[in-house]
């Protein structure tokens, strides 16, 4: 039955060739189908059930109109009798279809065998004419009956639409009104089977669509009473059109409406929009239909859909993405209310952020972005509520005084991310959305110090979030926050008290209460440690800000506070008088005591870390940084002058002369100042003519008051003082080193003749000064001079070497070190020399002094070390004399020597390769009886760490150089895993095993090479 109408419906649809004109062609198509039609099935038997079918269709409908002088609607009603005896005969055969199968059919399926097929599946053959079908009664029956502007017209799509357009006649019966509601009517009746319906609605859904509109909502006013539908049958309509935008896929339905909207108001002389402008009312009916698409569930993923698929991720896209995100956050007029459009707009927003496909999160993550950010800034109220506050409300529950409940690892890593898109990624930063997140910074650089502790996937985002907030902040809001970060205020305001964050399984973090610490010592412990970890945190972010001036700032806002300090001290220390103060006022003022005390704990903590963390082209970029440096420094140095203690200190006096001399050294550098300089510079004047009248030291006096007039006066007075002030190295006045003199590098400029110079006879004296700081400076000035070639250095050698080697034996860590690196550099230029020297200084012991010639030996052991390390490729040549010094010295009786000597001996073998081999019995046999033999086990880890330094620096050649005794070394490190009683040394010994056993795994299974050989035959 189903075959044999769509037999007929091909029958009806088959095209006709003629040579007449095409629209008189197509009228004879239709007129000679229609007949032949007729004709076959009034003389075919097999087409006898579809003219029954068809006539009981025909008395049961009421719009057939038989003396219709229009062949147009003539073909289109015989299209439309056909169709509907199609879905009748489906329906029936599909309740028969659903109907219990019979017991014979349910034992002859086997679970191997395909379900059968529901009889409304058709065919490729008959959903092309069924196609074609439904293509005819849309475009002669449908169409053409559409109202100006409502859909597209037929004209705009194709040549035969054109033509359409001109054969359809609307002055005879039925009215164009009636046509198009019995069209649409039997459309949707169509369309109750979900086979026809996708038919119908992938093809015609915009037609159907636009049909409805019209006959359900177009205004009655300038129609005839012919054309007039009843209201019975326009509510009918309108409760179709809200089913059918139920039924269908959201993007689609919401894609065909912005069709139906229509375009912009043509411009005479334009370009011809794709889409003609629509009537108004039914852009208002569009509108309405849109925004009630938004504002259901999942209507903005729909929305955004509706726009965005099909895309490529081009620049047309981009552009897309912002358009939609200006139309998400425009309240739309139809909307009831402001605050109901946004509360259910708002949820989905955030939720376009959390998309995994690649092209889709893309696009939606721009939109979401870019929504945000516009809602933001222009309705500031409704995004705190609806939008910023859900955003961080995570974070917000980590806080201080939130509920005291655990925060999972899925909601922190969500809203770390979902922060990242919009503020750093989106990038566009209004003061609502830095105040709203700056109320979770404590939280979120809590996190983020717990990310540094850890290897967590939250340290970048972390990081990011707070660079940008930082970055796009007020200068007064950033130091506030930093001083809140760093506990200088009193305030926490990050983790709640007895929550910590504690690792998640998936690489993030989550929030859970802490364990209570019952020793007091141990939780002293953690909180200070905390506090220095967070301090050390800050420090390292603040790195992270190259190109900004915040970190300067925030140092000069740190001196400026220990300025104030040093000012509060004098009147702390006058006695208060607590007898007639009350327990509660007593309690008070004892608390604000210990509180201001902590703050300036905190303060100097962070002054030091800033210090030693951060380098002096951050913390002072720009000039007036510089300045403003130098006013801290010289108006701490005026505090101090009411303090007859602290303005005779050798470090207020450095300090005090260090400060002029920066000053000094911007009077008389090599750029000229300018009139800006000299305005920022005048700040300078009130604590120097304060030091000129009232420090006690006359030069210092003097150099004051030079320096305050050649400020005053813009540089056109500058004494001499002012220059020499500029070659300042230290305190001391005798046997300094000066600057200027050994140019900029501390390599003399002067030329050499057979005495030392000036300056380089200073330096030797200056590393025999009592004082620590001239001798270390001395030492590194003559070291840089080595570096650099210095003549009168190198001619003076053994002067140098001399000095060097006794200052080895000096107590202070400044200056020994300075000495080791002197020594180290010297045998790096004069390695046969240098080194014989360094071997004798190292075997010979004084019995007179052996406890400081212990000292002694194990200092210039680390200068032979450093000078194993620097030797490269000329180790072998170089280090041949030293093995047997270090293996001489594994006999020495104090085991810090003979660890030493073994610490030596890795670091040279791992670099002598092949020239190892003559030596490498005499070492397995030291390395195996020290191994199996020392009592200390500070030796025996050094032992076990000289083959594994072996074994690293030889690799693969390994089993070469050391093919004698590689056996006896694989024994020796298994007896230590076995036998050994210290950890360590175990430790060491299965490390040794695995680089063994790598290097055993390439010799034997060799690394396949997919090459090929050209061999050139003769």
């Amino acid at each position: 039955m189903t075959s044999a109408i769509l037999s007929a419906l091909c029958v009806l649809t088959k095209p006709i060739g003629g040579k007449l004109i095409f629209s008189e062609a197509l009228l004879a198509a239709l007129q000679a189908n229609q007949a032949l039609l007729e004709e076959r099935l009034q003389g075919e038997k097999g087409l006898y059930e579809v003219r029954r079918l068809r006539e009981e269709v025909r008395a049961g409908v009421p719009w057939i109109c038989i003396d219709t002088e229009d062949v147009t609607w003539s073909f289109v009603q015989e299209c439309l009798l056909l169709l509907l005896s199609l879905a009748r005969n489906l329906t029936l055969q599909l309740e028969l279809f659903n109907q219990a199968p019979s017991p014979a059919m349910s034992r002859l399926r086997t679970p191997e065998m395909a379900p059968p097929l529901p009889p409304d599946v058709l065919s490729v053959a008959q959903q092309k004419t069924l196609g074609a079908a439904l293509q005819f009664v849309v475009s002669l029956g449908l169409c053409p009956y559409l109202a100006l502007g409502v859909g597209v017209p037929l004209g705009r799509r194709s040549a035969f639409g054109k033509l359409v357009e001109g054969l359809v006649c609307h002055d005879v019966a039925p009215v164009p009104e009636r046509r198009l509601l019995t069209t649409t009517a039997v459309l949707l009746e169509l369309s109750v089977l979900s086979s026809l319906a996708t038919m119908v609605y992938t093809r015609h859904l915009g037609d159907v669509m636009a049909a409805l509109c019209q006959l359900g909502y177009r205004p009655e006013k300038g129609t005839t009473k012919e054309e007039k539908i009843s209201k019975e049958e326009r509510k009918n309509c309108r409760e179709a059109l809200q089913k059918l935008l139920g039924k269908v896929y959201q993007p689609i339905v919401i894609k065909e409406l912005l069709i139906l909207q229509g375009g912009p108001k043509q411009v005479d002389g334009g370009n011809r929009s794709p889409l003609s402008q629509a009537p108004p009312w039914l852009r208002r009916l569009c509108g309405q239909l849109l925004s009630e698409r938004l504002m259901q569930p999942n209507g903005v993923q729909s929305v955004v859909r509706a726009i965005l698929e099909g895309g490529a991720g081009g620049e047309s896209d981009w552009r897309k993405c912002d358009g939609v995100a200006r139309i998400l956050a425009a309240c739309p007029q139809q909307s009831l209310s402001s605050d109901s459009y946004y509360s259910q707009v708002c949820p989905q927003i955030l939720e376009l952020l959390h998309f995994r496909d690649k092209l889709t999160a893309q696009q939606f993550q721009r939109v979401a972005t870019r929504a945000a950010l516009t809602m933001v800034q222009d309705c500031p109220m409704f995004a705190l509520q609806y939008l910023l506050t859900p955003l961080f409300s995570s974070l917000h529950r980590c806080g201080e005084g939130q509920t005291r409940v655990t925060v999972e690892e899925w909601e922190l890593t969500r809203c770390a991310e979902d922060v990242f898109k919009i503020c750093v990624v989106g990038n566009s930063p209004s003061a609502p959305l830095l105040k709203a997140l700056g109320e979770v910074v404590p939280v979120l650089f809590d996190l983020y110090c717990f990310t540094k502790k850890n290897a967590s996937h939250l340290r970048a985002p972390c990081q990011e979030i707070l660079l940008w907030y930082f970055g796009n902040s007020e200068l007064s809001v950033a130091l506030s926050t930093l001083q809140q970060l760093c506990a200088m205020d009193g305030g926490a305001g990050g983790v709640a008290s007895g929550f910590h964050f504690t690792p998640g399984s998936d690489g993030g973090a989550q929030l859970n209460p802490s364990e209570t610490i019952s020793d007091e010592d141990d939780a002293l412990y953690e909180k200070v440690s905390g506090e220095q970890w967070r301090v050390e945190c800050l420090a390292q972010l603040l790195a992270e800000m190259k190109d900004s001036d915040l970190p300067g700032d925030f140092f000069l806002e740190l001196l400026q506070a220990l300025t104030c300090w040093a000012a509060e001290e004098e009147e702390e220390e006058q006695e208060v008088d607590t007898s007639a103060m009350t327990l509660l006022q007593l309690e008070q003022h004892l608390l604000g005591k210990v509180t201001g005390r902590g703050q300036k704990l905190a303060l100097l903590q962070v002054l030091a870390v800033m210090c030693e963390g951060l380098p002096h082209t951050l913390l002072l970029r720009k000039p007036t940084q510089v300045v403003e440096f130098i006013v801290a420094m010289l108006q701490r140095a005026c505090v101090g002058l009411d303090q007859v203690r602290a303005a005779a200190s050798p470090v207020e006096t450095q300090t005090l002369s260090m400060g002029m001399g920066l000053v000094a050294t911007l009077l008389s550098g090599p750029l000229p100042l300018s009139a800006e300089d000299y305005s920022s510079m005048s700040r300078l004047l009130p604590p120097l003519e304060e030091i000129s009248q009232r420090h006690p030291e006359v030069a210092i006096q003097e150099l004051a008051s030079d320096l305050r007039a050649a400020i005053a006066t813009h540089g056109a007075y500058q004494p001499d003082n002012v220059t020499r002030a500029t070659r300042y190295q230290c305190p001391k006045t005798d046997n300094n080193v000066s600057g200027d003199s050994l140019g900029p590098a501390g390599v003399s400029t002067e030329p050499s003749s057979g005495t030392p110079s000036r300056a380089f006879s200073d330096c030797m004296l200056g590393a025999c000064d009592p004082e620590v700081p001239t001798r270390a400076v001395a030492l590194r000035t003559l070291t840089r001079a080595i570096q650099n070639r210095d003549r009168e250095a190198l001619q003076n050698q053994e002067k140098v070497l001399t000095l060097f080697l006794e200052n080895l034996e000096h107590e202070d860590t400044f200056v020994y070190l300075s000495a080791i690196q002197g020594l180290a550099v010297l045998a790096d230029f004069f390695p046969e020399r240098i080194l014989l020297r360094l071997q004798e200084e190292y075997q010979n012991v004084p019995s007179s002094q052996k406890e400081r010639s212990l000292e002694t030996r194990l200092k210039v052991g680390e200068v032979l070390m450093r000078a194993s390390r620097a030797m490269g490729d000329l180790a072998p040549h170089h280090g041949r004399p030293l093995i047997g010094v270090f293996l001489r010295g594994t006999r020495d009786e104090d085991c810090s020597v003979r660890a030493s000597c073994l610490s030596n001996l890795g670091e040279l073998c791992q670099r002598l390769n092949y020239a190892l081999g003559p030596w490498a019995q005499e070492l397995s046999t030291c390395l195996t009886a020290l191994i199996k033999t020392e009592k200390e086990a500070e030796v025996r880890r050094a032992a076990v760490h000289v083959i594994a330094l072996l074994l690293r620096g030889l690799s693969d050649k390994a089993t070469e150089v050391l093919s004698d005794v590689l056996l006896d070394l694989y024994r020796a490190l298994k007896w230590v895993v076995r036998s050994d009683t210290d950890d360590v040394t175990v430790l060491h010994a299965q490390l040794a095993l695995e680089d063994l056993d790598d290097i055993m795994r390439r010799f034997i299974f060799p690394a396949q090479k997919l090459e090929k050989k050209i061999v050139v035959l003769p």
